[in-house]
């Protein structure tokens, strides 16, 4: 039998962690490529900003450690879900979908314009991503179509 560790009021305030205020504003849109930003993280969640000109995550993949979700602020994502990736979601603005902690998934970029989408994980310990075979599959994969984001010049997220 394991023993929860348990943070207490008091152990909190000896600590005193701080909140982290930011703002998606201004995140730069592309002309090629992906990029990923860490926003704010804390020991147990990690939220993120994450831009595609073109493509996704291409490889089916699962987390086994971490339970995320994917809010698109702008353009479209298709996520083709479960081992198979047989079962296919539109994802629109203002939309979002929910991944728990081993089921698979894959995206792509649909729409015609830059996906914008808000990423949060929650998890302890390694965030370690898995194909359907169980071998590891790092993020900057071939298989994973992964291209180093090109910033439009001039272009940003929500900048008016």
């Amino acid at each position: 039998m394991s023993v929860e560790q348990v943070t207490t009021a008091a152990e909190l305030s000896l600590t005193d962690p701080k909140a982290q205020v930011f703002s998606l504003v201004g995140t730069p849109l592309l002309t090629k490529g992906r990029t990923d930003s860490v926003v704010a993280k804390s020991d147990d969640m990690t939220a993120r900003v994450k831009v595609y000109a073109e493509g996704g995550e291409n490889a089916t993949h699962t987390h086994l450690n971490e339970d995320h979700v994917f809010f698109v602020l702008q353009g479209e994502a298709t996520f083709h879900l479960g081992r198979n990736a047989d079962e296919i979601q539109v994802v629109s603005p203002m939309s979002g979908i929910l991944l728990p902690k081993g089921s698979y998934y894959r995206f792509q970029s649909s729409g015609t314009e830059n996906l914008v989408m808000y990423r949060v994980g929650s998890f302890v310990g390694d965030s370690d991503r898995v194909g359907p075979t169980g071998a590891p599959l790092p993020s900057r994969t071939k298989e994973n179509n992964h291209v180093p984001g090109v910033p439009a010049e001039g272009k940003f997220f929500a900048a008016n």
